[in-house]
């Protein structure tokens, strides 16, 4: 989210640089294809969602919200970190985790000459993961009548967060086109100098932003949970405490008693006493 050294708008990166390794590049690719995976998921359970249910509907939709859930909180981690740092050396240059100096480097070799293009292209991918999983439960939620708590927060949820792409849009963009600082809310525009005030503002706004959208996301998880009956009930699933009170295929009600299924009395197996009667009424 911050610029690493030898970038104009926030020069001297702390933990950022050295030569690419192999890893550094095969974890960028797995990112970005992950990334790319989730949307494509997204526009299939979009068109999907149209038609009649389908089979592996609902259990695409639950992977795609736990892919955006856990890069969520990967992506959420790192602004935590750099929010610490800041508190601990608010005078210094922004950091960044190993992990996050590993994604970056591998995506940087895009554009060799820009030294924060890397880090811009890999806070854009993540902010775009944590979109598609909000995107997932406003999809999951489709097939639902009525308004949903679920429902609300996840899309209250993807228009923030997508506010919040847009911005990551225009600053990759912009440090992509050429711009002597990136561009964007987060920079002021660009008008903020490089040092402690534009790392001060940046760390805090970002920060800020996702601390809001995780929120956002942690309500929208919780409300479907509770709405998880109805949520299933939409795709013709059955929950756990469902399947555990009604009899699986095949079985039938004990002897005398009403099937709880068709609500009739089974006879194959009646008491000694029942057939006995039987038998005098037949004589």
């Amino acid at each position: 989210m911050n610029h690493p050294p030898g970038m104009p708008g926030m020069p001297g990166m702390a933990g950022m640089g050295g030569p690419v390794s192999t890893l550094d590049t095969v974890t960028a690719v797995l990112f970005i294809l992950w990334a790319v995976s989730m949307w494509l998921a997204v526009g299939v359970l979009a068109y999907a969602n149209r038609g009649p249910v389908k089979p592996w509907l609902y259990k695409t939709s639950v992977g795609l919200i736990g892919l955006g859930v856990i890069g969520q909180i990967g992506h959420f981690q790192e602004h935590v970190s750099q929010a610490v740092y800041w508190i601990a050396h608010p005078t210094s240059p922004a950091w960044m985790t190993p992990w996050a100096n590993s994604l970056s480097r591998g995506m940087g070799q895009v554009d060799t000459t820009k030294p924060s293009l890397g880090m811009e292209i890999l806070h854009l991918t993540g902010n775009f993961i944590f979109l598609a999983g909000l995107v997932g439960i406003v999809l999951i939620t489709k097939r639902v009548a009525g308004q949903l708590q679920s429902r609300k927060w996840a899309k209250m949820g993807v228009w923030m967060q997508g506010i919040h792409g847009l911005e990551h849009v225009v600053l990759t963009a912009s440090v992509a086109l050429g711009a002597k600082r990136a561009i964007g809310l987060s920079t002021w525009f660009g008008t903020i100098d490089p040092g402690p005030a534009l790392t001060t503002y940046r760390v805090w706004w970002h920060f800020v932003a996702n601390l809001i959208g995780t929120g956002i996301l942690a309500l929208s998880l919780y409300h479907l949970w509770r709405e998880k009956r109805s949520v299933k009930a939409g795709f013709g699933e059955r929950t756990g405490d469902e399947r555990a009170q009604t009899p699986g295929d095949g079985e039938t009600a004990a002897p005398g008693e009403p099937c709880p299924t068709c609500h009739t009395t089974n006879a194959t197996a009646a008491s000694p006493a029942a057939e006995l009667v039987g038998a005098g009424r037949a004589t």
